[in-house]
């Protein structure tokens, strides 16, 4: 039996040359890996031992060879195949182990020059993994280090890769050079907004219990080479494993606390928010966030963006929270937590969460709708103010509103009163529903709207859902404008003694 190998990361690659080996496995390498191999005292033969051509180029070719690729192609029940290699003194390749350069990596770093990243395209790499995970019936491809303990164990065990390791080993093959070029592909397309294909790669970060519904399978993708993803640098501490609704709605928990510097807790209920309140410290801005839908909240996943202390993980232990998320937690607040059995409780080590690649992607019947991502943090700098004249207060309100509006499902209404939401009405088919059900949560649970700011996520075609609004007590309205009846609902504030204000940015999400 005869191994090709030919990696740029060798982990774990010491013990599976050496296992081949010893099962009695003839070992040929290309340059750097060659060297390595030979430094373990195993004996190795050398690429340009078997093409009779030196490395050239620098090293850019080395193993595009007829001899090299005969090998790994030929097809041992093909007469003609068995032939050829015979006529020309060929030995067929068991087995091709390769992993290639980490163009991604080097791509991905500030700095880097073209030259040095396109140094990083693999070529000869991914034609010989292709070429063996072709060839499947025959010769092995292994692409990551990952497999080489379950490779060596079968071949102790049956003397030969089964088939079904091949097999399962091609997908693997195949899906990583996909990916590999991919990432090339859009590196190349960086300058093109919406380029003629788009390509995703996408990274398998956990295998879920179920989807949305137990009856639908599911898993966690992460972008191949994003710098962070929802779970980077997230540790669980205890709790159950997560769903993937805990992930979506952690995801938009993350997303909406990142729109704020002071210390900060969002709570959300099916990927809406239900509670959102900023504050001097931590607990002041939970206590906010809680006291907004207290109903809503119950099995809620809850984001903090400062340390969570004894006192405050007192009272979150007094709740019942899916998932909690913070940066950090103290030995009080952790030993009261963990009487929860059923809260997962996460670390996050970065405190921020992208939305990667700056686009963003929606699955439709036979195809995706891509956007860039509404990722901007809004302040009030050219926001036009309509009438009234608003205190520096009710422009915190104002701003602050507005934020929570954009992560909240169209047609999106928040009613904020004292940096903290008293109620929010979620992705109502009619503007003025949304409205109505706002000020109806917000008296359902004992807030004084009287005084309060209300953000929508677009115009007001007509004055009637701010009227509702302004009979309720609101003294102040944001909202994108552009109706051509903006000035039937300017007069209705102005009426009213309201403030009212403009942004000229819409911020829809279906």
């Amino acid at each position: 039996m005869r191994a090709l190998i030919s990696v740029y990361d060798k982990t774990g690659l010491d013990e599976f040359a050496r296992g081949l080996a010893d099962l009695g496995w003839e070992l040929v390498a290309s340059g750097k890996t060659a060297a390595h191999l030979a430094e373990l005292g195993l004996d190795v033969e050398l690429v340009e031992t078997v093409t009779a051509s030196p490395e050239m180029l620098g090293g850019r070719v080395k193993t595009l060879h007829p001899r090299i690729h005969a090998a790994i192609l030929a097809r041992r029940d093909h007469e003609e195949d068995v032939a050829t290699l015979e006529e020309f003194e060929i030995e067929p390749f068991d087995l091709v182990c390769v992993n290639l350069y980490p163009f991604t990596e080097v791509a991905s770093k500030r700095g880097v020059t073209e030259a040095e990243a396109v140094e990083m395209i693999d070529v000869g790499g991914p034609s010989m993994l292709r070429g063996a995970a072709k060839n499947f019936a025959f010769c092995a491809a292994v692409c990551r280090p990952e497999r080489y303990a379950q490779v060596l164990d079968e071949i102790r065990v049956t003397g030969e890769i089964p088939l079904e390791t091949r097999r399962a080993l091609a997908a693997e093959t195949f899906a990583t050079t996909a990916a590999y070029e991919a990432a090339i592909a859009t590196w190349f397309a960086e300058g093109e907004p919406f380029p003629p294909t788009v390509v995703l790669s996408l990274e398998k970060v956990l295998d879920l219990s179920y989807g949305e519904n137990p009856h639908q399978r599911a898993a966690y993708y992460a972008d191949s080479g994003a710098r962070r993803h929802l779970l980077s640098r997230v540790e669980q501490v205890h709790g159950k494993e997560l769903s993937f609704n805990n992930l979506n709605d952690l995801s938009a928990a993350r997303l909406l606390a990142r729109e704020f510097a002071l210390p900060a807790c969002v709570i959300v209920k099916h990927a809406n928010p239900c509670g959102v309140g900023i504050g001097a410290t931590v607990e002041e801005a939970y206590d906010k966030a809680l006291a907004s839908d207290p109903t809503s909240a119950y099995g809620g996943v809850v984001v903090l963006n400062r340390e969570v202390d004894g006192p405050v993980g007192a009272k979150l232990a007094e709740q019942f929270v899916e998932v909690l998320l913070a940066p950090g937690f103290s030995g009080d607040a952790l030993a009261a937590l963990r009487r929860k059995q059923n809260t997962r409780i996460l670390v996050d080590h970065e405190r921020r969460v992208d939305e990667p690649g700056g686009r963003h992607y929606k699955r439709v019947i036979g195809g995706l709708l891509v956007q860039d991502a509404d990722s901007e943090i809004d302040e009030r700098d050219g926001w036009t103010l309509a009438c009234g004249a608003p205190d520096e207060r009710t422009w915190g309100d104002l701003v602050f509103a507005w934020r929570v509006c954009k992560h909240v499902s169209s047609n999106a209404i928040v009613l904020a009163k004292d940096l903290g939401t008293i109620g929010i009405g979620a992705g109502q088919m009619s503007r003025v529903d949304a409205v109505r059900i706002a000020v109806e949560k917000a008296e359902a649970y004992g807030h004084d709207v009287a005084g309060s700011a209300l953000a929508s996520d677009a115009f007001f075609p007509f004055p009637d859902g701010p009227r509702i609004a302004l009979d309720a007590g609101v003294i102040a309205i944001v909202q994108p404008g552009g109706s051509k009846r903006d000035q039937d609902v300017v007069d209705a504030a102005e009426k009213a003694g309201a403030t009212m204000v403009f942004t000229g940015r819409r911020h829809f999400r279906h």
